[in-house]
């Protein structure tokens, strides 16, 4: 680019810059002008939120928080009551939703107007609204006998090894950018013409007369196609999945398959569809849920998921490869339940009540970036260190049997070798914590911060929190290698050691050895590069098996038409509408699901969390991890890695849990701000290493 080109940018640039300001002031006026024809309506003595809120494009919690005279009649009362009476258990059993994704917990309590009851809290805990920029308080444990009731399971509800074999489904992987199909060993080249679902589901079908049940999109996004029409991703992928479909409709399920309507998801979502006419059923699924392809040919991503089948076979004889990586995961876990001992006859599902409050106090990674002038504002490099396979190195131990509540009254009166062993076991306890006054390091706890979803570590001398952690974060707090932290225990919730997951961790483990080294040690460069795919979807199993493990409330989504606005849930909340019709989502809470376990999900997801501060290598007799590293040197955590500006000589040996040079930036670079600036540095330090040969 010369001089003259790039001042005619700078100009364009500015033009930009002058429309979004228009547009922007365009917007504020509209929904000033949205705000007032609200405020009119509430002049008529029978106007109703529920009846607003679909016209408006907004939820009901939003138009009760313009106009509050408009706030239901029940929401109020059945808030008011939650407050006044004593907590009764509550039951659940709504549908089966899409999937479970092992992604960041939500928020512990919920505005009062959202929902009649909160999301992320048992549904006998009463609503709690902080104050905004506050952070959120998390749920306890009632007192007494209330309390003590949730320390059950629920009744006829366990994890049992299934009688059945799973069913193959004929798959065809699609790139919607070339129209490159490949079936079995055939390859294709349709005409998929706007790439619509519609058109995608025409082409295919044609081409593959026999009958396919699943799509795989391995490039082309289709359902971006019209994302520069939309102010969010979501609303794009809702728009494309909820498009007309001639000749078909969304699914609503089949036989032992659960599975039912659209998953909408901004990168990854899932459109499922039946035929109006006969009895098939097609899935259009993103490959992107099982590893990043980086431009792969459908070809090698076909060779990858046969190398894979090929590999899980040697474990499981009756090995199939659903879906996802979620459902793939979980099936294979119930394949390893045992046929005989304390637990032939399954795992028992946690109380709701339990289930819930795992939910709303167990976060999942630690996403934590550490700014000016907690680092240097220039930094002297950067270096990415990332743990290899890191899950897989924590399911060695579960919770399993029937939990026990540990009081603070219980826990102080016993002895110090009680105390120890409890909090090396696996419970999961609500502590008051104290930074010490000299502590110079990150911080080393979870606790809620302002947000729906938010948590953070403190880590200023003398600040004192309350919140809940897993074992081995308090065990790591109390002997940390730099100085103890001073705990409280206030409650606690404490199981036996048991080892629901090892069997099944160990087969994945072996098949991820057995493909990583097929992709080191392939001649063939296709092959390779298939079975390198293979390695990182074992990867995928066992995380998002992990993470579905969770049970999350579900969330439902669905659409009305326009002309039927009322006909909108009254507790839904709109995600976006068009001329046509209004897509919604709505809370449905837990659903009654034989496999759900958070307790185990919290477990991992704890001694992750504790293994970036410090982690033990016994055969080089070293430690590794931040808490190893001198003060000031951190500049972010990311989920299972962490970010350092000195290099460290810390052990790999190819092994789960193992740290692995990742990425490096030799020369100085100023310190990142935002999340967005970590990942820009992040990929050209691995750039970097990969250009120089270096890294294990």
């Amino acid at each position: 680019m010369d001089a003259q080109s790039y001042n005619t940018a700078l100009a364009d640039l500015r033009t930009v810059r002058d429309q979004i300001k228009k547009a922007r002031a365009a917007l504020t006026k509209l929904e000033a002008d949205r705000d007032k024809r609200i405020a009119q309506l509430t002049s008529y003595e029978k106007a109703k939120a529920e009846r607003i809120a679909p016209a408006a494009g907004l939820s009901v919690a939003d138009v009760v928080a313009l106009a509050p005279s408009l706030a239901p009649d029940s929401l109020t009362e059945e808030n008011t009551e939650a407050l006044a009476q004593p907590p009764t258990p509550a039951t659940h059993a709504p549908p089966k939703d899409a999937e479970s994704k092992p992604t960041a917990q939500p928020a512990a309590t919920a505005p009062a107007m959202r929902t009649a009851q909160p999301q992320a809290v048992p549904a006998d805990t009463p609503v709690v609204t902080a104050a905004p920029g506050a952070p959120r308080t998390l749920p306890s444990i009632p007192a007494g006998e209330a309390g003590d009731a949730w320390f059950a399971h629920t009744p006829g509800l366990a994890s049992t090894r299934p009688n059945f074999t799973q069913q193959a489904r004929s798959t065809v992987f699609l790139d919607t950018t070339t129209g490159i199909l490949v079936h079995r060993n055939q390859t294709h080249h349709l005409d998929l013409g706007s790439r619509s679902a519609a058109d995608i589901l025409t082409a295919v079908s044609y081409s593959v007369p026999e009958g396919v049940e699943r799509i795989y999109i391995t490039a082309g996004d289709p359902w971006h196609r019209d994302a520069d029409r939309y102010p969010y991703l979501r609303d794009a992928v809702a728009a494309w999945l909820n498009a007309p479909t001639p000749g078909w409709r969304t699914d609503t399920g089949r036989g032992r398959d659960r599975m039912a309507g659209h998953f909408v998801h901004a990168r990854n979502p899932v459109g499922r569809y039946q035929r109006e006419s006969g009895d098939s059923h097609v899935e259009i699924r993103s490959v992107g849920e099982w590893f990043d392809t980086a431009g792969d040919d459908p070809a090698t991503v076909r060779d990858a998921f046969v190398l894979l089948w090929q590999a899980l076979r040697r474990h499981w004889n009756d090995a199939v490869i659903m879906g996802s990586p979620s459902q793939t995961g979980r099936d294979l876990w119930t394949r390893t339940i045992p046929t005989r001992g304390q637990y032939a006859d399954g795992f028992p599902v946690l109380s709701e009540e339990l289930r819930g409050l795992l939910h709303a106090t167990a976060g999942q990674g630690r996403n934590e970036l550490l700014t000016p002038p907690r680092v240097p504002e220039q930094l002297p490099q950067l270096i990415e260190y990332d743990r290899t396979f890191a899950y897989a190195k924590h399911t060695w131990k579960s919770p399993v049997g029937t939990p026990r509540r540990i009081t603070a009254h219980t826990f102080t009166a016993w002895s110090e070798k009680e105390q120890i062993r409890a909090l090396y076991g696996c419970g999961h306890w609500h502590v008051r914590v104290t930074v010490p006054d000299t502590w110079n390091h990150v911080g080393l706890l979870p606790a809620p911060a302002p947000g729906d979803r938010a948590w953070h570590y403190p880590a200023q001398p003398g600040t004192t929190f309350t919140t809940w952690a897993g074992g081995p974060e308090i065990h790591a707090a109390l002997t940390n290698p730099i100085q103890p932290w001073k705990i409280e225990i206030l409650d606690g919730i404490l199981w036996d050691d048991g080892k629901p997951l090892d069997d099944w961790a160990k087969k994945l483990k072996d098949t991820w050895t057995n493909l990583s080294a097929q992709a080191h040690y392939q001649g063939d460069a296709q092959q390779a590069r298939a079975a390198h795919l293979a390695s990182r979807a074992v990867r995928s199993i066992l995380l998002y098996g992990i993470g579905s493990f969770a049970q999350r409330p579900r969330m439902v989504t669905g659409t009305t038409p326009r002309t039927m606005e009322r006909d909108v849930p009254t507790d839904a909340e709109i995600i976006s509408f068009d001329d046509e019709s209004i897509t919604w989502q709505k809370p449905t809470g837990f659903a009654r699901d034989p496999n759900a376990h958070p307790e185990w999900a919290a477990a991992i997801w704890s001694g992750a969390r504790a293994a970036l501060l410090t982690q033990r290598h016994r055969d080089d007799n070293t430690y590794a991890g931040a808490l190893h590293t001198p003060a000031g040197t951190v500049v972010a955590f990311r989920t299972d890695a962490v970010y350092l500006t000195q290099s460290q000589n810390w052990p790999h040996h190819h092994q789960p849990g193992d740290y692995l040079l990742k990425g490096h930036l030799t020369h100085p670079v100023t310190a990142p701000t935002t999340e967005e600036e970590l990942l820009t540095l992040r990929d050209a330090g691995r750039t970097a290493l990969t250009q120089t040969g270096g890294g294990a």
